[in-house]
């Protein structure tokens, strides 16, 4: 069942610039997933933090623009989403794992979020 939101989305002009994010964010591993309209899910970053490391991992088509971080003392991650195209344009989902090893497999995710909409115009 759902146990994380996701908030942010919204539209833009491309070259924009958008924030998502997803609380509650108690999970070790926690990712960022897009979908676009008659395509699969696919990953689009995520974070593992132990103790006071946090490891972050993106997909080649977001890397340099997007970044993913963690604030504890808000208990949320977020998606800061810079130089945005058209072909970032989908429904991004905040997906959670409750076990530690983290990766981009979809099928290791337990929690997901319902989605919140970006889409970026010419």
């Amino acid at each position: 069942g759902q146990h994380v939101e996701e908030s942010g989305g919204g539209s833009v002009q491309a070259g924009g610039s958008l924030k998502l994010s997803c609380a509650p964010a108690p999970y070790t591993c926690m990712a960022w997933f897009r979908q676009a309209p008659g395509s699969e899910r696919e990953a689009v970053a995520l974070i593992s933090t132990l103790i006071d490391t946090s490891r972050m991992e993106y997909t080649d088509a977001v890397k340099g623009r997007f970044t993913i971080s963690r604030d504890n003392a808000k208990n949320t991650i977020s998606l800061q989403m810079n130089s945005l195209k058209p072909e970032d344009t989908a429904m991004y989902y905040c997906a959670a794992r409750i076990q530690w090893e983290c990766n981009f497999r979809e099928a290791d995710f337990d929690y997901w979020g319902q989605g919140t909409q970006v889409t970026v115009s010419p």
